[in-house]
Order: C-alpha cells, then sequence, then structure tokens
C-alpha cells in the first residue's frame, strides 16, 4: 500500500459525491505494502480508506470486492467495500479504478506472542470454511508456472550460491503435485501488516488483493511463514505450534496435506522471494514507495529446508 499516485483536493472532493459519506475532512497517504496507491480519508461522517488500483483492472476487481463483503457479512473480520450512490464498489480516479472501503481500528502487531498466533490461525480457518460457498473464483497469477517463469527470468541476475538455491528448489517444486490437497478461496498474503489488533484481539483482516483459488494449505504456509518466524527466518515452534492448532480446531488438515506439509512451505517461502526479488531488480516508480528485502524470504526458504524432519510436528496436538 503505497503512494504511486498523487490526488489533490479538489480530485478527492469530487469523486467522494459519488457517495454518502459526508464531506472531506482529511486525507493522508499510506506508505505500507507495494502494490496499489492508498490514502487514509476522514469525512464528516466517518473514516475510510481509499484505493487507486495501480496494476488490477475494473473489470478484474469484482472478485477481490464482492469477497471482502461475502466473509465481512459472515463475520470473518474484513472490511466492507462501500457502494455508491448506485450500488457501485468501484470508480474511476485519476484514470484508475478507485474503491472506498470501511477503515478497521486496530493496529498491526510486529512482535506477535502465541496469543496472537492462535488468533490468525482460527481466524484463518473460519475465512476457509466460509469461503467454500462463495460464488466467484480466481486463479492464482502467482502460482506455479508464474514462479517457474520468474525464477528462470531471475537466475542469470543472482549470484552464484543464490543461483544454485532457486535452481535447486525449482526442480524440487516442479516435482510436486498439491492439485489433490484441499482447496478454496485463499488469502494469499496474510502478514503481519495485513491484520489489526485492538486491545490484544484481532479485529481485522486487510489486503485481500491476491486472494484466489488455491491450495488451503498453501495459505497456512504463507501465514505462518510470517507470524512465527526470527529474524534469522528459523521457525518458531511455539508460536507455530499455537497457530496450527488453533487452525486445526476448526478445519482439520488431512493425512495428505501433512505429508506435503515441508514443501509446501518451501513453495510459500520461495514465492515471496521471487516476488521480493523482482521488485528489487524492476522497482515501480512512486511518490512514496516501500520495498520489502528479498533476502528475508532466502532466509526463510533455507532454513524451512533444514527444518523439514521437525515441521510435521506442528499438527500434533
Amino acid at each position: 500500500m503505497s503512494v504511486y499516485t498523487s490526488v489533490i483536493p479538489s480530485e478527492l472532493k469530487a469523486f467522494l459525491q459519488n457517495y454518502k459519506v459526508g464531506e472531506l475532512v482529511s486525507y493522508q497517504g499510506i506508505t505500507a505494502g507495494i502494490e496499489n496507491t492508498n490514502f487514509y480519508v476522514d469525512t464528516t461522517s466517518g473514516q475510510f480508506v481509499l484505493t487507486l488500483f495501480e496494476i488490477l483492472k475494473t473489470e478484474e476487481l469484482p472478485f477481490y470486492l464482492e469477497l471482502m463483503a461475502f466473509l465481512n457479512e459472515r463475520g470473518v473480520p474484513s472490511a466492507h467495500p462501500i457502494a455508491d450512490r448506485s450500488g457501485n464498489y468501484v470508480h474511476e480516479l485519476k484514470g484508475k479504478p478507485a474503491t472506498l472501503m470501511q477503515r478497521l481500528q486496530g493496529r498491526s502487531v510486529l512482535h506477535p506472542d502465541t496469543h496472537h498466533c492462535e488468533s490468525i490461525g482460527l481466524a484463518l480457518a473460519n475465512l476457509h470454511v466460509a469461503g467454500q460457498s462463495f460464488y466467484l473464483k480466481q486463479d492464482n497469477v502467482r502460482g506455479a508456472k508464474w514462479r517457474q517463469k520468474t525464477g528462470e527470468q531471475l537466475l542469470s541476475g543472482l549470484n552464484p550460491e543464490d543461483a544454485d538455491i532457486l535452481q535447486r528448489e525449482l526442480a524440487d517444486q516442479a516435482e510436486s503435485d498439491f492439485q489433490t490437497l484441499p482447496h478454496g478461496v485463499i488469502h494469499a498474503d496474510l502478514f503481519r501488516d495485513n491484520a489489526l489488533f485492538v486491545e490484544n484481539e484481532l479485529s481485522g483482516i486487510l489486503d485481500f488483493y491476491y486472494a484466489c483459488n488455491d491450495s488451503l494449505l498453501y495459505d497456512v504456509a504463507i501465514t505462518l511463514n510470517d507470524w512465527c518466524v526470527e529474524p534469522d527466518g528459523a521457525l518458531n515452534f511455539k508460536r507455530a505450534h499455537s497457530l496450527c492448532n488453533a487452525y486445526q480446531s476448526i478445519r482439520p488438515v488431512t493425512t495428505e496435506e501433512q505429508k506435503a506439509w515441508p514443501l509446501v512451505l518451501r513453495q510459500a517461502a520461495l514465492r515471496f522471494w521471487l516476488s521480493r526479488l523482482w521488485d528489487s531488480k524492476f522497482p515501480k516508480a512512486g511518490e512514496m514507495t516501500f520495498q520489502k528485502d528479498p533476502d528475508e524470504f532466502k532466509h526463510i526458504l533455507r532454513a524451512r529446508i533444514a527444518e523439514s524432519a521437525q515441521l510435521g510436528f506442528l499438527w500434533q496436538s
């Protein structure tokens, strides 16, 4: 959530006339994240988040916005998009599709404990269960084909050690097929900065713009690889066990999922190592941008490889 597109007060005031949200009081850019332009917007009737989509097109947005509304209406803590005077979720601002969203209260927890990990495990399981009845589908644009293609494109620009790690991991992942694992709607980006807590209780899940249909276990792996790691990438098994136990209390994982777990954790680490490498090599221009360190997920991938024999114990109560 960076600021790539500037918006002046008169433009925002005109945009807000499409909604029943009162008059503009103030607004400010949000620097966290890397994909879209975001602003906090305060009006005389409430607090909102304005998003201008830098990559997604208007016709691509219904899946994400309808999903957020669907989950919100079923008790999953997520922001509900604001409908305009005609009942639409999407308008245009500065030549780009834009939407107005509820602003959830709370703050991200950057140093989670077992309680936070338990809360996020429960919420993720509830999201997966509710998502089984969601009526739209979306392929994972950063799935297996993307990982293979992106990895091959990046190889020549890496140092020999990193290139060797990447080449070996691409080969291992290419030999695996997770299509028979339970699938459904996944968040696909549930990092610590995409969840809010109020007084130690989860108040909201943010940023559904990577949501798609894929392996449910893959979503757990993405989440665990951020919430349950030490600074060097090693797994904090106490926090990880709390997350997995909480998740399994809502949606028990299958025997097949437990067998696939070590490699799925590596797959999740690989996906974010590749995307961060790509962004560092081909940065987007922006007024206020935030770029994340690719090495963080290289270290996580190496740690998951080293810890492979221990990872199955996470699903034991």
